[in-house]
C-alpha cells in the first residue's frame, strides 16, 4: 500500500479489537487542522480515505485515541477506567507516498504505540 494512515486499536488485556473507539487524526502545520474522525471498526481500524493516502502531506501528525470513554463502555471497572483518558500520539509524516501503519495496543492502565509494518 503506498501513501496513507492507518490507524488501529487492540484492548491486549481482553485480546479484542477496539470496535468502537473514537479516535481523530490532526495534520498540525501548518495549522492545526482536522483530517480524519471517527469510530474504530470490528476490525479495529479507522475506514477513511486518509488510508489511501487522502490529505495527507509531509509534516508533524497527532492521533488522539479516545480510550478513557471505551474502556467504560467496555464494561470495565469504573476503578479501570480512571488512569487514561485521551490518549495523544505525534509523529512526523516524512514521505507522504509511504504508508504509516499506527498499531494502538492498550490496557486500562498503559499503552503501546508504535510504527508498524
Amino acid at each position: 500500500m503506498a501513501g496513507g494512515i492507518s490507524i488501529h486499536g487492540v484492548d491486549v488485556a481482553r485480546g479484542v479489537a477496539a470496535e468502537g473507539m473514537r479516535v481523530e487524526l490532526h495534520a498540525l502545520t501548518p495549522e492545526r487542522r482536522l483530517l480524519a474522525a471517527g469510530n474504530l471498526g470490528a476490525n479495529g481500524q479507522l475506514e477513511h480515505p486518509t488510508v489511501r493516502g487522502e490529505g495527507v502531506s509531509a509534516g508533524p501528525h497527532e492521533v488522539l485515541f479516545h480510550v478513557g470513554d471505551w474502556l467504560r463502555t467496555a464494561g470495565y471497572a469504573e476503578e479501570q477506567t480512571r488512569f487514561l483518558d485521551i490518549v495523544p500520539f505525534r509523529f512526523v509524516v516524512t514521505d507522504p507516498a509511504r504508508h504509516l501503519h499506527l498499531p494502538f495496543k492498550f490496557t486500562p492502565y498503559g499503552v503501546s504505540l508504535f510504527l508498524g509494518v
